[in-house]
């Protein structure tokens, strides 16, 4: 199973790709979609569209998993974030790639059991799932991995419960 993890950014977009291979978890590949500020909002979301594009068509992932929004008071932010994610969604749908979205502390408690985790312990725990030699750089990468590491976890249950729900 190969999940592709996104991290969605108007400036910056993480992505990375996970790969389950009997039980260890392998970072096949990771990237970073930047854009210029200089662009103006059509072209940066292009590139984004483009680039996740890019990713899907060439690693053929077999779903995407990306974190549900979360702003406190950062409106600007959010707008700008919201319109990044709508163009990585219209990109996973022309691929055929099903994309799951999850809440910020189900990905922290699914990694570290811990639903407040902060950033580095999330950066070492990716890093350890990965057996990697450093954390993952910058933070959109490793919060991709996280992403896609949550779904691998958390699937292979909900599939289970939807077929137990099919066959009452």
């Amino acid at each position: 199973m190969q999940i592709l993890g996104i991290d969605p950014g108007l400036e910056k977009t993480g992505w990375a790709l996970v790969q389950k291979q009997n039980t260890a978890f392998i970072l096949k590949s990771s990237g970073l979609i930047e854009t210029s500020k200089n662009s103006n909002l059509p072209q940066r979301l292009s590139e984004i569209f483009d680039g996740i594009s890019r990713v899907l068509n060439t690693e053929k992932p077999d779903a995407a998993a990306i974190e549900e929004l979360f702003f406190a008071n950062k409106i600007n932010t959010q707008y700008r974030t919201i319109q990044a994610r709508g163009a990585i969604l219209v990109a996973c749908e022309k691929a055929g790639v099903k994309i799951a979205a999850y809440n910020p502390r189900t990905i922290k408690q699914t990694l570290t059991g811990n639903g407040s985790a902060d950033k580095s312990q999330m950066q070492r725990m990716t890093q350890m799932t990965l057996n990697l030699k450093k954390p993952l750089d910058p933070d959109d990468i490793a919060d991709a991995a996280a992403a896609a590491l949550c779904h691998m976890r958390i699937a292979p249950f909900m599939e289970k419960t939807a077929s137990a729900k099919s066959k009452q």
